[in-house]
């Protein structure tokens, strides 16, 4: 069978499948968490009112209903992109106004990017002043979102536009073992970005300032000394400018680490709560996740770029996904661009392995934490974040599989409260 024509298909059976898969698992989530809406689990009726239960339940439903949309409006680009021949338009296009060469090259790659951007527009607005408005959540207001945008686009064309250029041009001249090269450079901007972020990134679009409640920063030092954890300082973000959902996290690389509070968090929970959320965190942390996370993500990447290397060289990867090559020109971006649309289609049939592993790491961070501080302090600590994020307490169990980096409540709270060992 022609190459060509065996990709083709290939692509139509896995977009199909992929789109069906995707659909199918929205309808289950749907139709169980509206099973449920009237009745809070048995577990949680004393902390959890109908109103609430029900509040999380119908916010759960406009998210997937929303959700329905987004899936098929990104097929329809991919088709339109690829076996529909919107890529090869645009590439003819633009070596109509422009010669070839890396200039033309980041024109496709950007215009790729800036097409798909404007054409999920409508849905990404929808979401925030929408489907987070209609709950409650979004406090961001037009100036604000407009100043984000601005904001990310200029940060996207000083940080992305000189790395893009870089593999753009080891593709072209960096031999046959580019795809090594071209990996380097993305790990050390990586690692890059994780040091940058707290003092230069991050600031751009959020006020930071430090932790004034000093009896919970002496209980966060105290915790942190036991893990043998270190951190320049403790801040609190104002995540309140544009929603009401809460988090705490650290962030940064080496001595750059912080770590930052919602100020959302600390009017939600207690600071014993607080102490028993940073516990969990810093469970992450003695676990290494984030280290092993960055392994496997960094093996992957070498992974798909040896793949990408290879497939470039392929005249039936470019015609087989409706793309004609350039006979007298680089088709590197094209390569790249094909790459980053298709691979998704495949890799989303791995997600429950990956949900899994990650649902696996909350587990041992709130082991961890458990061995740190009161269960029943993380277990109130969670069960206000489920409250006041609007989660829902029953998801469908199959979505969870795909979906879920963390476990569902249920599951979470059932082990912590009988894990051996907890304080």
């Amino acid at each position: 069978m022609n190459p060509s024509f065996t990709l083709t298909l290939l692509l139509a059976i896995g977009l199909l499948a992929h789109v069906a898969l995707k659909l199918w698992l929205n309808a289950r989530q749907v139709r169980h968490v509206a099973a449920h809406r009237d009745t809070v689990p048995q577990a949680y009726a004393r902390t959890f009112s109908l109103t609430d239960h029900r509040k999380a339940a119908d916010y759960t439903l406009a998210k997937a209903r929303l959700s329905q949309w987004d899936i098929v409006l990104d097929a329809a680009m991919l088709l339109g992109w690829t076996l529909l021949g919107g890529l090869d338009a645009l590439n003819q296009w633009l070596l109509q106004w422009m010669q070839p060469g890396l200039h033309q090259q980041l024109a496709l790659v950007v215009g790729f990017v800036l097409i798909g951007g404007v054409i999920g527009l409508p849905l990404s607005l929808l979401q925030t002043f929408g489907v987070e408005q209609r709950f409650g959540f979004n406090k961001t207001t037009p100036g604000l979102w407009l100043s984000d945008l601005f904001k990310g686009l200029l940060l996207g064309a000083v940080l992305g536009l000189p790395l893009l250029a870089l593999v753009l041009w080891l593709m072209d001249m960096g031999g046959s073992l580019w795809w090594l090269w071209a990996w380097g450079a993305l790990v050390v901007w990586q690692l890059f970005l994780m040091a940058i972020a707290p003092n230069v990134i991050m600031p751009l679009f959020n006020k930071f300032t430090p932790l004034e409640d000093e009896s919970l920063k002496e209980r966060v030092l105290t915790l942190m000394q036991r893990a043998g954890f270190q951190a320049r300082g403790f801040f609190v973000m104002d995540g309140s400018r544009r929603s009401a959902h809460s988090n705490a996290f650290f962030t940064g690389f080496g001595a750059s680490k912080r770590v930052v509070f919602f100020d959302t968090l600390l009017q939600q929970l207690s600071p014993a709560e607080m102490e028993a959320v940073l516990a969990h965190e810093l469970g992450h942390f003695k676990h290494r996740h984030i280290l092993k996370m960055m392994a496997v993500s960094f093996a992957i990447t070498l992974g798909g770029l040896a793949l990408l290397g290879w497939l470039a060289q392929q005249a039936w990867f470019y015609t087989g996904l409706g793309v004609l090559p350039n006979m007298s020109g680089s088709n590197s971006a094209l390569a790249l661009v094909l790459f980053m649309a298709v691979v998704p289609v495949f890799s989303f049939f791995l997600a429950p392995l990956s949900s899994w592993r990650s649902r696996v790491q909350e587990f041992e961070a709130d082991a961890y934490a458990i061995s740190q501080a009161p269960a029943a302090d993380l277990a109130s600590a969670l069960l206000k974040l489920y409250q006041d994020n609007a989660s829902t307490l029953t998801p469908d169990p199959l979505f969870v599989k795909f979906y879920y980096s963390h476990p569902p409540a249920s599951e979470r709270l059932a082990r912590m409260l009988q894990a051996p060992g907890a304080v």
